[in-house]
């Protein structure tokens, strides 16, 4: 029996950038056993080292999750579409103030298309200006969420973010202009936000969000917008919002493709009932690794405000059980089913998080700090000692492990382009017997690239502390950075 299995595209360097995959078996576990003897690389980011099916990993046959019916066990029939899921992150209204702020004379003007709509009209309108909203970022995703609530009159919109304007930012994040570069993103999204309405208020929060200040951050809004890009922040926003009651309009984006779902709405699950734990660090890709189009978290972020503003008007359905995925390249949408989890420890029958926890230290991220320098000195080496041993002669074999279109960018002199995920198949190629030193972007793709060459024997291997990023600060600041 054979049938298809869509990758998605965080996996596809490990299935030579296939997308659809035919696979053999008669149930899904037999087809995703298929999947990992047809390419070997994928079966440790589906699998555990026992054999168990990943947590930050769900399968969907069709549109739904295998885990609610067979598990791997769920039989197959021909036609039937298999999808692997992983993290990459009727009308049900806010809590409405008793007494309903008036419209003025100008706004009347302003949001005029609203009011002619029977779904908005001035009653809808009046519970705009009565809300609050809080965006987590004001970056790709906090672009559009803010502009378009602060357009459509959300009388109090919060931003949190501590970052600075960047070149590379400007690709995406509309509300920064290139005269913006280096400045405050919150200062740079207020000037842009006020010009676009002056009657909304625009709320900052320059501060690293946490698990001490979050629910104190949360608590005077009514929607929270979730536009962050790691997994620590996103797990303590899911669990912040279930611990207080608040709808989380989620998005996510990654490449092509990009997420979207409105969790902990009353009897809607969370985010952790889609994935019950984090992948491990550097697993997965960031945006700043992989890439993202810069129209892509336009599309999603005006879907995260779409949803907040029929969660604040009570109207239409909003995406609570349900998981949109939009790919851009065929420019589909997908909806699958999502369950609430009787037993997940945050939001289902018998909770076991009922405070904030050390995010970090749950996904796995351990600070640089406390990582002891000792360790570090065996297993990195830093820009200035790599250049110096260049300099001198020494036989030094620089693997570069970053994808084709970055080694066009900038590049060491002298290195050899293995991508990541070809390592697997062309480790071979490599002489054990050299002193390699990996490299990529930033250090974290190259951390796991020496990390499999010692598994496979490999015993003079290092990694670049920082990347190519750090070599262009500390060596050659000659060659652009990305």
């Amino acid at each position: 029996m054979s049938n298809r299995v869509l990758i998605p595209t965080p996996l596809r360097p490990f299935t030579g950038k296939q997308d659809v995959v035919q696979v053999q078996g008669a149930t899904v576990g037999e087809l995703l056993a298929d999947l990992t003897r047809q390419f070997d690389g994928l079966k440790k980011h589906l699998y555990t080292e026992d054999g168990r099916l990943r947590s930050f990993v769900n399968v969907y046959i069709n549109d739904e999750d295998i885990r609610y019916l067979q598990k791997e066990q769920t039989p197959v029939q021909p036609g039937d579409t298999i999808s692997i899921i992983p993290s990459v992150a009727g009308g049900a209204g806010t809590a409405v103030r008793e007494e309903l702020p008036s419209l003025s004379a100008n706004e009347i003007k302003r949001y005029s298309r609203h009011l002619i709509m029977p779904e908005v009209g001035v009653d809808g309108q009046r519970k705009l200006k009565a809300a609050k909203v809080l965006c987590i970022g004001a970056g790709g995703l906090g672009s559009p969420v803010a502009m378009y609530l602060t357009a459509a009159g959300v009388g109090t919109v919060g931003l949190v973010d501590f970052d600075v304007v960047d070149f590379s930012n400007l690709q995406r994040q509309l509300l920064h202009g290139t005269s913006d570069v280096g400045r405050s993103k919150l200062q740079s999204a207020r000037d842009r936000l006020e010009a676009l309405n002056p009657e909304v208020r625009i709320e900052t929060h320059e501060t690293l969000l946490s698990s001490e200040n979050a629910l104190d951050l949360f608590a005077p809004y009514d929607v929270i917008v979730d536009g962050t890009d790691n997994f620590p922040t996103r797990y303590l926003v899911n669990d912040a919002c279930v611990l207080l009651g608040k709808p989380n309009a989620y998005g996510s984006i990654f490449r092509f493709e990009g997420q979207a779902s409105v969790f902990g709405a009353p009897d809607g699950p969370c985010y952790r009932c889609l994935y019950p734990e984090p992948p491990p660090p550097g697993l997965v890709p960031s945006c700043a690794e992989g890439g993202v189009l810069g129209v892509l978290p336009g599309i999603i972020g005006t879907i995260q405000a779409m949803e907040t503003i029929k969660l604040i008007l009570g109207v239409g359905e909003p995406l609570v059980g349900r998981f949109l995925i939009f790919d851009a390249l065929r420019m589909k949408f997908r909806e699958l089913k999502l369950r609430k989890d009787p037993d997940c420890p945050v939001c289902g029958t018998h909770p076991t998080v009922r405070e904030l926890i050390d995010y970090d230290q749950f996904c796995g991220v351990v600070p640089a700090a406390e990582t002891g320098d000792a360790a570090a000195d065996d297993s990195d080496i830093t820009s200035v000692e790599l250049n110096e041993r260049l300099q001198s002669g020494e036989p030094v074999f620089i693997l570069d492990v970053r994808e084709p279109q970055e080694y066009q960018i900038n590049r060491i002199q002298g290195s050899t382009l293995i991508p990541l995920g070809e390592l697997g198949q062309r480790y071979g190629e490599l002489d054990p017997s050299l002193e390699i030193v990996t490299q990529c972007k930033s250090g974290m793709r190259s951390a796991k690239a020496a990390d499999f060459l010692r598994q496979k024997g490999f015993r003079r291997v290092r990694n670049l502390k920082g990347g190519i990023l750090d070599w262009i600060d500390k060596v050659d600041p000659s060659q652009p950075k990305y």
